[in-house]
């Protein structure tokens, strides 16, 4: 697939998202500075969250719409949701901003107003979170764009994976990718069984990556291993600042190395290679092999105090050993002298 002119494939270099999510914090100025960070650290591109209260959950303070244990334990949905999202006046310069500094822009929608006012910014892609991975409408109506989507599969299992995939088709998606994601914030690397993303990539055919809330970064770099082409994390400047999400974000110096580091595991998987590497050719002379140890004068048969196997790598393979012992010597040799077929009878 392909996002804003970059080309996201298993032979190209993981596409990196930096998830501003809720770590703007209230204030436009920390949602700017997270994108300029953001561009520094060399991510491909920024994503942002588009919704209300209104739009994503009611006003309702039962049992049903009540957080029950972790990071926001206790709280109602909608009093979580009208802190954490991001007024829809911001979009238009935080868009304006993005493209400035050259850094893609893209948001997750969450109900079709979301996607129209998206589409009025000509956003270049979409990304369906995983909670709403099962709202067959809403990504039929985000495959309508015909941008390419980008679908989380947290809590998902394969049979709602396909019926997602089935209705970005069905919508007019003809660009697609699936993020392996475990929803758990943050989510131990235990949970993440990153074996699976072999088996999504062979069952569902499409570009996979992985949508990381670990707190570090191994669990999003093993995954370019097994075949990740996008990796989204969530970013923020302090992950002491307080805001919903900043606890279980990176800052910007992990954010830089997590670029780094997924570049150079997809390099260091290349192809498969038997050869002899271009970084190893000066190191071929120092493998070991057959080197006389005695002074002997021609005529001599080769015994096995006659020679051994040392470095550096001049003289004959230690495999022809046990095919010198018993030969006869043509010529004097020395000891150190590297052995050679030319100097026996």
């Amino acid at each position: 697939m392909n996002i804003a002119g970059r080309r996201i494939a298993g032979n190209e270099k993981p596409y990196i998202i930096a998830e501003l999510s809720a770590n703007h914090n209230g204030r436009i100025e920390t949602a700017l500075k997270i994108i300029e960070e953001a561009k520094k650290a060399g991510v491909d591109a920024v994503k942002l969250q588009t919704y209300t209260a209104d739009t994503i959950t009611l006003d309702c303070d039962s049992e049903e719409f009540i957080i029950k244990d972790g990071l926001w334990d206790g709280r109602t949905l909608y009093d979580l949701y009208q802190e954490a999202h991001m007024p829809w006046g911001w979009h238009k310069p935080l868009f304006e901003y993005a493209r400035k500094l050259d850094i893609t822009i893209f948001s997750s929608p969450f109900d079709n107003t979301a996607v129209d006012l998206l589409e009025d910014l000509n956003a270049p892609a979409y990304k369906i979170a995983s909670f709403e991975a099962v709202d067959l409408p809403l990504i039929k109506y985000v495959a309508s764009t015909g941008k390419p989507m980008i679908i989380s599969t947290g809590m998902a299992d394969a049979e709602e994976i396909q019926e997602a995939i089935n209705s970005a088709r069905e919508g007019g998606c003809k660009e697609l990718a699936i993020l392996h994601c475990v929803s758990g914030y943050p989510a131990p690397a235990s949970d993440y069984n990153l074996r699976t993303i072999p088996n999504m990539i062979e069952r569902f055919g499409l570009v996979t990556g992985i949508s990381d809330h670990t707190l570090d970064n191994t669990t999003a770099i093993t995954s370019v291993a097994l075949g990740a082409s996008i990796i989204e994390k969530h970013f923020t400047l302090d992950r002491n600042g307080g805001g919903p999400d900043d606890s279980f974000s990176l800052e910007p110096a992990n954010l830089a190395a997590l670029c780094r580091d997924s570049k150079t595991a997809w390099q260091a998987l290349g192809k498969m290679d038997y050869g002899r590497k271009t970084s190893e050719q000066g190191n071929v002379k120092f493998r070991r092999s057959l080197y006389f140890v005695k002074d002997l004068k021609a005529g001599n048969i080769i015994t096995e105090s006659s020679i051994r196997s040392v470095r550096p790598g001049f003289g004959l393979s230690p495999k022809h050993f046990e095919s010198l012992l018993g030969k006869c010597l043509r010529v004097d040799v020395d000891y150190g002298q590297p052995t050679s077929w030319d100097l026996f009878n």
